[in-house]
């Protein structure tokens, strides 16, 4: 996290702000929201890498050094949901703002190389990996967070009532997924992370992304400004779309993952619908981005590997993904903050754990951000 002297909304120990919850314009706090962005484009930027598989000798070490990975595996231990063994897999995506290099420059605060994740999302892969279901977790989500041990052998202590995205400032990588698996009783077979600077690159060199919006948005926080309609996004505006929260519905969380749930869809759209291969060095130029941004699990942790892992999920267009947000219900103690609805969650995990559908009765009645429809593909 940036090394500021007032605590920012979203912060661990940061109690946000009292008062009723009231819609969009001039709703509550006024976080500093310059970060993360939509980061399941780490499955586009899996995608992108088949350019390793042509064998360009120089151009595959090249971007195989590119990639980053993290041992989860080590760093979790034994202590962990068993695996199920149904041909279906579970991905931890997450979007990380690392406050250093350029994303310093896209998201504001101290150059001080710290992190955080606002965005999170567990991504089930039925088995014959021709359908998925996406489900949000929000940051202001309150949890007890288990004891975990980070990457580099640290040990954190369990704590209780804390915001979800905590964990990730906590103990990193391993301390999310430990987190993730502690909620849901799910084991996470993949982690995959990406930095909103990279996403922003990744946008424009894509071309930009089509959306069309049925409301103006505006939000000066997110230098977000689209008349209602449709929309070209380039890089900097779908950066700016995915982490919205003032601009849409009740200026909350909910919403911006409403928003980031409609520019998946886009974005997943917008690379099926491009002819890559026509051109070897925007090719090249998407794969070296794409690899750059992207820090994954060891199993991931190469350019054969991710080929691999992004052909298995090549045939799961938009239309086949479900996207829902982890059932909960606003704090009635703090109107910034979410608490998990546990039976209807427990539904959700159940129908993953099974390999089935999720039910519409896990997410009805629960809160939402009201930002529904407000963005849709092309």
């Amino acid at each position: 996290m940036s090394a500021e002297s007032t605590p920012e909304p979203g912060i661990p120990g940061d109690t946000g702000t009292k008062g009723p919850r009231r819609r969009a314009k001039g709703r509550r706090r006024r976080p500093r929201d310059k970060r993360k962005g939509l980061m399941i484009a780490a499955w586009t930027a899996a995608g992108i890498v088949v350019l390793g598989g042509t064998g360009a000798g120089y151009l595959y070490f090249k971007l195989n050094g590119n990639i980053k990975s993290v041992d989860i595996d080590q760093a979790l231990g034994t202590d962990r949901p068993d695996k199920v063994d149904n041909g279906s897999e579970n991905i931890l995506v997450l979007g990380s703002d690392t406050r250093s290099g350029s994303n310093k420059a896209l998201g504001g605060g101290a150059d001080d190389g710290s992190a955080r994740s606002d965005t999170a999302m567990i991504v089930h892969v039925y088995e014959g990996h021709k359908k998925a279901s996406v489900v949000s977790i929000p940051r202001d989500t309150l949890i007890d967070r288990p004891t975990c041990t980070d990457t580099e052998g640290g040990k954190h202590d369990a704590a209780s009532g804390v915001m979800f995205n905590e964990s990730y400032s906590t103990g990193g990588a391993a301390c999310s997924v430990k987190t993730v698996e502690s909620i849901t009783g799910i084991r996470m077979d993949h982690y995959l992370e990406v930095d909103f600077a990279g996403f922003q690159k990744l946008i424009d060199e894509l071309g930009g992304v089509e959306v069309t919006t049925t409301e103006k948005i505006k939000d000066p926080d997110s230098h977000l400004d689209l008349e209602a309609g449709k929309h070209r996004l380039t890089g900097e505006q779908a950066l700016g779309l995915v982490r919205t929260r003032h601009g849409v519905g009740d200026g909350s969380d909910l919403g911006r993952i409403q928003l980031q749930q409609a520019f998946v869809k886009a974005l997943i759209n917008q690379v099926r619908d491009i002819n890559l291969f026509g051109d070897p060095k925007r090719l090249y130029n998407l794969a070296d981005t794409a690899t750059k941004t992207v820090t994954t699990d060891s199993d991931l942790g190469s350019v054969n590997s991710l080929m691999s892992f992004a052909n298995g999920l090549k045939g799961i267009g938009s239309k086949d993904m479900t996207m829902v947000t982890m059932p909960v219900r606003y704090d009635p103690a703090d109107p910034n903050r979410v608490l998990v609805a546990e039976s209807q969650a427990e539904q959700v995990w159940k129908a993953l754990k099974n390999d089935e559908p999720i039910p519409k009765s896990a997410t009805k009645g629960t809160a939402t951000g009201d930002a529904k429809d407000v963005v849709s593909a092309g």
